[in-house]
């Protein structure tokens, strides 16, 4: 069961990320912004309008998926990786900056996730206790 969560998270960043950077391409590609029959048939020939919009409902059915199987908290804390990985991918596609605050909030994040997992287990242990006895 661990095998899916950890597959459907990995499909979950990777949908939210492509997404994410899509959405990036998509306005770069949608400049200059001229309100003309030009510039809306320029939006709907680019790809990565497609593209974001696939992500986003692969990312929508996959987060259906796991609400279902998963717990909720760390499942939405899981999901916040996303933060991170477009953080990472918007510093080498982008050539954004990646200051300290930056790389301190992604800590942040991690820690947050790892210490809402913890305390799933913990509680989990102790609801399996209380059944067993």
């Amino acid at each position: 069961m661990k095998k899916l969560y950890i597959i459907g998270f990995i499909c979950l960043l990777f949908f939210d990320t492509l997404g994410q950077t899509g959405f990036k391409f998509s306005a770069i590609n949608a400049q200059p912004l001229n309100y003309n029959i030009t510039w809306v048939v320029r939006i709907l020939t680019n790809k990565w309008i497609y593209i974001t919009s696939l992500s986003y409902i692969g990312a929508f059915l996959t987060w259906m998926i796991l609400l279902k199987k998963v717990p909720v908290g760390p499942a939405f804390a899981a999901s916040r990786l996303q933060l991170i990985s477009v953080m990472l991918v918007s510093v080498f596609v982008f050539n954004e900056e990646l200051t300290i605050n930056r790389i301190l909030g992604a800590i942040i994040i991690i820690l947050g996730i790892i210490f809402l997992a913890l305390a799933e287990k913990k509680l989990a242990q102790e609801k399996q206790k209380c059944n067993t006895e």
